[in-house]
């Protein structure tokens, strides 16, 4: 992602305009926010736009536990939490698509 800081587009604008992006943690609750949030914001800083709840993890409650591969619990929430990363996702980029993000001002 380093080397998308410094390209443009044709109309100056970083290579990541107007794509969206969204996060899939795989691992528990204990700590997946705070990957979400660093990761979003390694994406924001390249350009792209990040629609609200567009991530998802594996949720089995707040604290250390079991593993997604150990039990069987969680998985209807993280799949419920990943139909909805997916359908703000899909409109963020169809907005997007209507409306693109104008060329940084000079």
């Amino acid at each position: 992602m380093d080397a998308m800081l410094s390209e443009t587009d044709d109309q100056d604008r970083p290579v990541a305009y107007d794509r969206v992006a969204g996060v899939v943690v795989t691992g528990n609750e204990d700590g997946a926010h705070h990957v979400i949030s660093e990761i979003c914001g390694g994406l924001m800083d390249i350009g792209y736009t990040i629609p609200g709840q567009a991530w998802t993890y594996w949720n089995k409650g707040p604290g250390p536990g079991p593993s997604c591969s150990e039990t069987d619990e969680g998985r209807e929430w993280s799949a419920k939490t990943g139909r909805a990363m997916a359908s703000n996702l899909i409109a963020v980029a169809e907005a997007l698509s209507e409306h693109p993000v104008p060329s940084v001002p000079s």
